[in-house]
């Protein structure tokens, strides 16, 4: 045997045995006549005691070691003087006293030590994933979402669920995000798409009589990225046949649940709330809100409309809004300079200005106060709640505008005044999202979600007369201010999928071309169906309280899109491209 233990196991309790353990060499101490080697594996570390008494040549070999040689050991477990303990090991109540040595592979150099706590760049560091992956934080990551993964699907399986798997080479059916296209050696001039989703594989294996499923899908979308993406991804992907929005809800609520307790070994109170589009856009100006932390957005065109401030009035009197929000306690925290820094923030959203007044003495002081009379102040004040010490926030233009720049500044504000725990969990259902949404570019209706959600039953007679007033069954569920789950119920009627076709500038003949095989499903008899998809990325990232979506995923790419360790994305050589019948037209 290789190793009989690994070195997170032995203790107290295996005093006296004989055992052999193998793993990295984590740190190296010559005391002269002994030597000390930490030996490490992803359970933890262990002292090992090289005595010369126990023979030359082997110690010998023990001098030679440095770090990340991988070695393999036999020793007796002898319990350390008390005085020696380490309470920061676990392991560290006991020494290994070593009787053979075996080197199994010699390491050059790393270009940084995985225990350090001054780590480089992360592009040195994904350039070396294999040295990175060493890290005990990213080895407690990749073993939590294991974990996650696992729960998951011991919670699915426990409920009747099949897991299934879905092609990874379909159809391209172009609608948002760019596809992945992978091209066809044997059918010249043809491309399979890696999947956005396994959308319409899902909804074919509800008409196909499966009516409950759920996959651990890797997907794929080629678009920009933020620090919360990546352009391969995982998804927890669920459909139900038979059921409305509520069944979905709820068996989402007892996965979170489940997930929770699991990552953080706590429990969680369910039902989770629920917020409708249009009051979370009203009240935060998100669709995701992040509610660990109280700050809503206040309009005040009433008092808007009547001050002598021209420029909020013309705004209002052009059908543009004045909104608002209070950072409590705030006022002498932010200096002009630090309120110039937000200004040019929000400007990133489309603001043109971000107004500002700090609440003293019962009256609103700033440069732009003589604007507003003594009853507006009051009047101002009395309607965000204010408080001396209070600095309230106030931003006028367009509706999206307004929501967009404010959304941002309180999540900014929330982060920067600490009013949340980053520890605290805050989970909420977002219902009846916008079915359609105006693409100004393109003068034309564009799908919200996708464009197979179904519609509130009671907005059907919009269609045909005010389709950006419609409401679809779609449903996400919000953590922490990150979308974490997204899903709709689904059309399973053919004439009405149509419909939204038509809506989308899709005609019949266009339709048939893309999702023919989805239409032609439906048309064979279709259980109402619902489903949803959990990104399981932003969930272990939630749960291990980081920003940065790469750091829980074992070989991510960079925001370029670009795998530093293998290179990829790379050129192939012209034989490849011949065989697919490719040629490039590259410009320079």
């Amino acid at each position: 045997m290789l190793r009989t233990h690994t070195c997170g196991e032995l203790r107290e309790t295996n005093v006296g045995e004989t055992v052999t353990i193998s793993g990295w060499v984590d740190s190296y101490r010559d005391h002269g006549g002994l030597v000390f080697i930490d030996l490490r594996d992803r359970y933890g570390i262990t002292q090992i005691v090289f005595n010369p008494d126990q023979g030359q040549e082997m110690h010998d070999q023990a001098r030679t070691l440095r770090s990340e040689d991988v070695i393999q050991v036999k020793a007796v477990v002898e319990s350390r003087p008390e005085d020696m303990f380490n309470p920061k090991m676990v392991t560290g109540k006991i020494d290994l006293l070593a009787s053979e040595l075996t080197i199994f592979s010699k390491s050059k150099t790393p270009p940084f030590e995985p225990g350090t706590s001054d780590l480089p760049g992360e592009e040195l560091r994904l350039r070396s994933r294999f040295i990175d992956l060493r890290r005990k934080s990213l080895q407690d990551i990749l073993a939590l979402r294991h974990r996650v993964t696992q729960k998951t699907r011991e919670y699915f399986n426990n409920l009747d669920f099949l897991e299934i798997e879905t092609p990874m080479l379909g159809r391209s059916t172009p609608e948002g995000a760019r596809d992945y296209l992978v091209p066809s050696r044997i059918h010249e001039g043809s491309f399979y798409a890696l999947p956005q989703s396994p959308q319409i594989y899902k909804q074919i294996l509800m008409v196909s009589g499966f009516d409950r499923y759920y996959q651990i899908a890797r997907c794929f979308r080629d678009e920009d990225l933020r620090a919360d993406r990546q352009p391969e991804f995982t998804q927890i992907d669920i459909e139900m046949a038979f059921v409305d929005r509520e069944d979905i809800l709820t068996t989402v609520d007892g996965l979170v649940s489940c997930m929770v307790k699991e990552a953080r070994n706590t429990e969680i109170s369910l039902p989770l709330a629920r917020y409708t589009y249009n009051d979370v856009m009203e009240r935060y100006g998100s669709d995701r809100p992040d509610l660990r932390f109280d700050m809503e957005l206040i309009d005040i065109k009433e008092i808007a409309e009547v001050c002598d401030f021209g420029v909020v009035k013309n705004v209002v009197g052009s059908g543009g809004r004045v909104r608002g929000i209070n950072a409590k306690g705030a006022a002498e925290k932010y200096s002009r300079k630090n309120i110039d820094e937000l200004t040019a923030f929000v400007g990133d959203y489309g603001a043109k200005g971000l107004a500002f007044f700090r609440v003293k003495d019962g009256k609103l002081d700033s440069p732009i106060a003589k604007f507003f009379s003594e009853e507006h102040q009051k009047a101002i004040i009395e309607k965000l709640e204010g408080e001396p010490g209070d600095l309230l926030f106030f931003v006028a233009d367009k509706e999206n505008v307004t929501s967009a720049a404010l959304a941002a500044l309180r999540a900014r504000l929330g982060k920067e005044l600490e009013l949340y725990d980053p520890k605290e969990l805050n989970c909420i259902w977002i219902l009846d999202f916008p079915l359609l949404a105006w693409n100004e570019d393109e003068n034309r209706w564009v799908a919200e979600h996708h464009p197979f959600c179904a519609i509130v039953e009671e907005d059907v007679p919009l269609l045909e007369t005010d389709p950006g007033k419609v409401r679809a069954q779609s449903y996400d569920l919000v953590v922490n201010g990150n979308e974490a789950a997204s899903g709709s119920v689904r059309i399973h009627d053919s004439k009405i999928q149509q419909k939204i076709f038509d809506l989308l500038g899709i005609n019949e003949e266009e339709a048939e071309s893309r999702f023919g095989f989805l239409l032609e499903a439906l048309r064979f008899g279709a259980p109402p169906h619902a489903g949803i998809a959990l990104g399981l990325d932003r969930w272990i990232m939630v749960f291990c309280e980081l920003e940065n979506i790469r750091d829980v995923i074992a070989f991510p790419k960079t925001q370029k899109a670009s795998d530093l360790l293998s290179g990829a994305p790379a050129p192939v050589d012209a034989q490849q491209l011949k065989d697919l019948f490719i040629k490039l037209d590259i410009p320079k």
